[in-house]
């Protein structure tokens, strides 16, 4: 397949990314990308404890805060995270491509640590809403960036692998939000939980700031990469269209699974009588099985293909779910989420590792922050929609039957990305 991408040494020789011994062996990584690559991995681990907190304290503050909070309003509040992450994915990788990934990528994170410090000073329920969409916004723009960053510091035979390992960093820090909270929530309150923000603020950004280098920015203009300029227009016509709609809407089935379940876990299984500890080892189990999904997904997109993969994941996924609706023992309730999170994020790992091989350079993240950016619609429903069930009293197995249903639909998309991707070979399509 012809991904009008330019080949290895060349964007090596660009970036200063990547190592070639002699003719003929594959390129290496250069120690400082790779040093850029960890900081950019670390600030995705905060990325994803910031995403999965809001799960960890929604029963404290329901319960303790005096805010008044109803399940609904409490799912209301969840989505106002992944409001700021739609509008944060769309425009900062849009951003990235335009104005520099490094700026892009440091200032995002500056914007998701502050405000989520922030937020455990908020005095009512609408200040926290607010500080969440704002803080949203920063936490929707970093993994566009970074990834679009790392595409180009790495050369393209590990391009893949290492976009997937990339957002193990996501549920290696809701496994931390999980672990963090099991003693911390009980010992100083729910506020402490986002005070941890502030290790980001004071160490890793400083790191970002030393080691994250400016990667060149390819536009239309230099003629270098290609005639057309970088935009979101140059996604919605042709020869992207058809495959830019389906990557859009797979992410967005796949994001309400993972973040409605990363939202309304730890509460469902309290509800289902396990008391708070317990419900967060089993967010706990969630995480774990999306950090070993990202592990095992970089290495079977690696040897089968990232779409035929995420296929699969997909499918895992709404298994996994769908063996909840039994209400099963409590050691199959943890495979099966093990098991939930192995396909869910696994699924996202390998839709951002195909969107970052299949367009080129200079709208590399542009169609990342596209993907993920209406991807996040998914997210900023999810929330809602499982706090509205639960409202409506139809019981904690309507949540886990709808974020199965996603997961399914998810595949389905994935399969129709694969379809059109062979049939524009067979046509002989260059691009896509």
């Amino acid at each position: 397949m012809n991904h009008t991408l330019p080949d290895a040494a060349s964007q090596g020789q660009a970036s200063g990314a990547v190592i070639a011994d002699a003719p003929g062996e594959a390129p290496r990584i250069s120690k400082a990308s790779a040093l850029a690559v960890l900081v950019c991995w670390l600030l995705v681990v905060f990325d994803g404890y910031d995403l999965i907190v809001y799960g960890t304290v929604q029963s404290s503050l329901i319960s303790e805060t005096g805010w008044g909070l109803s399940k609904a309003t409490a799912g209301t509040i969840g989505s106002m995270a992944f409001l700021g992450m739609m509008i944060g994915a769309i425009f900062a990788g849009r951003m990235a491509d335009s104005w520099g990934r490094r700026k892009t990528i440091l200032g995002c994170a500056i914007v998701f640590s502050v405000f989520t410090i922030l937020c455990a000073f908020a005095p009512n329920a609408a200040v926290f809403g607010a500080l969440r969409l704002l803080a949203g916004i920063g936490l929707g723009g970093l993994v566009p960036s970074a990834n679009a960053l790392v595409a180009e510091l790495v050369p393209a035979t590990w391009r893949s692998t290492i976009a997937t390992l990339m957002m193990s960093g996501v549920p290696i820090g809701g496994s931390l939000a999980a672990l963090v909270g099991i003693p911390l929530i009980p010992a100083f309150g729910w506020q402490a939980m986002f005070l941890v923000a502030v290790l980001a603020l004071v160490i890793v950004v400083p790191l970002g700031l030393k080691y994250i280098p400016e990667t060149l920015v390819r536009t239309g203009s230099t003629g270098k990469t290609s005639k057309e300029p970088a935009g979101f227009g140059s996604l919605l016509r042709a020869p992207y269209l058809g495959i830019s709609l389906l990557f859009a809407l797979a992410t967005i089935a796949t994001l309400f699974a993972w973040y409605g379940l990363g939202t309304w876990l730890p509460n469902l299984m309290q509800l289902a009588g396990y008391n708070l500890g317990s419900a967060l080892t089993f967010a706990l189990a969630l995480n774990l099985g999306a950090v070993a999904g990202s592990v095992i997904t970089a290495w079977a997109g690696t040897r089968f293909g990232p779409i035929p993969t995420a296929i699969a994941a997909a499918a895992v996924a709404a298994v996994g779910l769908s063996v909840l609706l039994a209400s099963p023992p409590v050691t199959v309730v943890y495979l099966a989420l093990v098991l939930a999170g192995v396909g869910t994020h696994g699924t996202q790992c390998l839709i951002i590792a195909a969107v970052a091989s299949h367009y080129p350079d200079h709208l590399r993240g542009t169609a990342l922050g596209w993907a993920l950016g209406t991807g996040r619609i998914g997210a900023v429903v999810a929330p809602q929609v499982g706090g509205l069930l639960l409202a409506a009293g139809l019981g904690v197995n309507s949540n886990f039957l709808a974020f199965a249903g996603a997961a399914a639909i998810a595949a389905v998309l994935l399969a129709a990305v694969r379809f059109t991707i062979k049939t524009k070979i067979s046509q002989g399509a260059s691009n896509v």
